[in-house]
């Protein structure tokens, strides 16, 4: 499929290392402000380092560590500025990663506030020091709209992240907006086995379909994900790589989203909520009762990794 056309002007500098951080202090933990812990009876208090703005200086921001259930790890903090420093630096590590290890790397974006919470990455140190040539875009969901719509997770992505870095155009994987819905999901599940058979794209060895090597995704306020939605039976399907849905309880309506199958066979998924609105979600995936009716967040368990970022108002029921 053709690849969207992206025009950046920001050259690629080189940055010099920053001198070495001394160790930080032990942080005295308060467990009491976390009653009930998710899984554990304890909490693991890790520190994250921060630029002062304007001092030149860094200074120590907590953050709580615990561990969810299965494969996952929760990072709690207290404020959306902290939880995007966090995640800029762990898609950066990621990033040179993969690259040093395949020289390639291929991330999954999603739409909300997802790319919001990626800004950290187009700022310094981020912006001069990731080699943005090695990345490979691509989108679990997207509407089925314009790219120049207000709707369009391209759109989003481009004017929020893309149109700041210099990831090359011809390594960014927009959808056909020219098609109807299910033609553009043909046309990208023809792209992503395009991609394996050129090696850009590796494939699970476990499913035999296609290993991304980070799936940034958000959720919504009734748990799902991608456009995979409670109830819905595209939730339940399990061979093609990517659906697509006309009848979407949020607008707009039609709209092409990657499968579980796909989700799943993912090298490592970060999963980014914010706000009190989700605190049910979270809970109901992370806390110790059981739902036989689990919703679309609890369906999400990688082959990898799987991450938590969560501000302190999505943690507040856990």
């Amino acid at each position: 499929m053709a690849s969207s056309l992206l025009h950046f002007s920001a050259p690629f500098r080189t940055l010099q290392p920053p001198p070495p951080l001394p160790k930080p202090p032990r942080i005295p933990l308060h467990v009491s402000r976390f009653p009930r812990p998710l899984i554990h009876k304890s909490l693991a208090f890790s520190t994250g380092f921060r630029a002062a703005p304007g001092s030149g200086r860094f200074c120590l921001r907590a953050k709580a560590s615990m561990a969810g259930k299965g494969n996952g790890k929760v990072e709690v903090f207290d404020s959306e500025e902290d939880l995007s420093v966090s995640l800029a630096k762990y898609t950066a590590d990621l990033a040179d990663k993969f690259s040093k290890e395949k020289g390639s790397f291929t991330v999954v974006l999603s739409g909300g506030s997802l790319i919001k919470s990626l800004r950290k990455l187009v700022e310094p140190p981020y912006v001069d020091a990731v080699d943005w040539s090695t990345w490979h875009v691509f989108w679990v969901d997207e509407r089925v709209v314009p790219k120049d719509h207000v709707d369009s997770n391209y759109k989003l992505a481009f004017d929020g992240f893309l149109s700041k870095v210099p990831v090359l155009p011809g390594k960014v994987y927009a959808i056909n907006d020219a098609l109807p819905a299910e033609g553009a999901a043909d046309d990208y599940e023809t792209c992503l086995k395009h991609l394996v058979k050129s090696n850009v794209l590796s494939v699970s060895a476990a499913t035999g379909f296609p290993k991304f090597d980070l799936m940034l995704l958000g959720m919504g306020p009734d748990g799902h994900v991608a456009s995979l939605f409670p109830g819905h039976p595209l939730v339940k399907e399990n061979e093609k790589w990517v659906t697509f849905i006309k009848d979407s309880p949020k607008p707009p309506p039609e709209r092409i989203t990657f499968t579980f199958p796909v989700i799943n066979s993912s090298a490592n998924i970060a999963l980014v909520v914010c706000g009190a609105g989700k605190a049910g979600p979270v809970h109901a995936a992370l806390g110790s009762g059981q739902n036989s009716d689990p919703l679309p967040v609890q369906m999400v368990s990688p082959e990898g990794e799987l991450v938590w970022f969560l501000d302190k108002d999505a943690a507040s029921k856990l």
